[in-house]
């Protein structure tokens, strides 16, 4: 049997790329703290079922807003994927509620933790969106860290899931500045690829409008997908680098 390489936490394990993440670190002989909403609950059921998961993973319910449940999921832990974020699939009656203010204190609830915690390093989970959003780049400019998306600009438009990438990651660098903390973020596009859990995530359900042709878009304007093996091995090798 192969040593265990360490403990690591995942938050969001029951989600979309969760799922995968907690599924690539399980086989790489890491022990896992996930967090969910609940334990219990049979829509995480899939999460049990992975291989290696009966020795080496523990769900915890934990809550975004809730500092203490984060603590304890965190506590122990070498590193922390940070991939839980609100992510609509209707019209948001109230963003700031529904989508900002998680997305911003939630990341900041878990930086903290991992401060707390003495975590050598989080990852976390950003979003193209928040470096594309912004009229005043120069066209054709290769994007780079040096590229935010344009909060105003977001606001206007309302692009409220853009505007809280946004937000959170810009949250996250400062908390990094002031605590020391060794962050890491990374900004996919829209993943796609097989589904471990038994509900249909947000990005898919983009591709299945687009099949059905009930969602359309502008033909000349190029767009971004990302495969979901690709994206855990990045995030995985992220970690790795400790």
């Amino acid at each position: 049997m192969e040593a265990e390489k360490g403990r690591v936490c995942v938050t969001g394990a029951g989600g979309f790329l969760g799922s995968w993440l907690l599924e690539l670190l399980l086989s790489k002989n890491y022990l896992v703290h996930g967090t969910v909403r609940d334990p219990a609950d049979e829509k995480y059921a899939h999460l049990k079922t992975i291989d290696k998961a009966s020795e080496n993973l523990k769900l915890f319910k934990a809550d975004l807003m809730d500092y203490n449940s984060l603590c304890s999921a965190i506590k122990g832990c070498e590193g922390v994927f940070h991939v839980a974020s609100p992510v609509p699939s209707t019209t948001v009656p109230n963003p700031e509620v529904e989508l900002i203010e998680p997305a911003v204190k939630g990341t900041l609830n878990v930086l903290r933790a991992c401060d707390e915690a003495k975590v050598k390093r989080v990852v976390v989970v950003s979003s193209v969106v928040s470096v594309y959003m912004n009229p005043s780049l120069p066209k054709g400019q290769m994007m780079d860290e040096n590229c935010w998306s344009d909060k105003e600009y977001c606001r206007a438009t309302k692009n409220w899931y853009c505007l809280s990438k946004t937000e959170a990651e810009s949250e996250a660098w400062e908390c990094a500045k002031t605590s020391g903390l060794d962050v890491v973020t990374i900004c996919p596009s829209l993943i796609l690829g097989p589904i471990l859990h038994s509900a249909v995530n947000a990005s898919s359900k983009v591709l299945i409008k687009l099949l059905k042709g009930s969602h359309s878009y502008d033909a000349q304007v190029t767009r971004f997908y990302l495969c979901m093996l690709n994206v855990i091995f990045t995030y995985e090798q992220s970690k790795e680098l400790l």
